[in-house]
């Protein structure tokens, strides 16, 4: 009959720092939500959203000048079909 062997001190060690890791994750976990529970959130307006504005957006890559620089072809492309004679 083969006998099992005894957990090694490396096993142990990983063992533990798990346990470690765990409890320093629960202890973040904790302070996080006693933080978001007590800090002051401004009444009326939703702080993801403050400032947007409806509507078109501007471009997010272009300058306001290569904006400008557009050829009036893109808009026709981009609309209606054109009549054909």
């Amino acid at each position: 009959m083969a006998s099992r062997s005894r957990p090694t001190q490396a096993k142990r060690a990983r063992e533990k720092a798990l346990i470690e890791k765990r409890q320093m994750k629960n202890a973040r976990r904790v302070e996080t939500k006693d933080l978001k529970a007590n800090s002051p959130r401004p009444e009326g307006e939703d702080p993801d959203i403050a400032g947007i504005v409806p509507g078109p957006q501007p471009h997010p890559f272009l300058t306001e000048e290569e904006l400008n620089d557009e050829p009036a072809e893109a808009e026709l492309s981009a609309g209606e079909p054109v009549a054909e004679e």
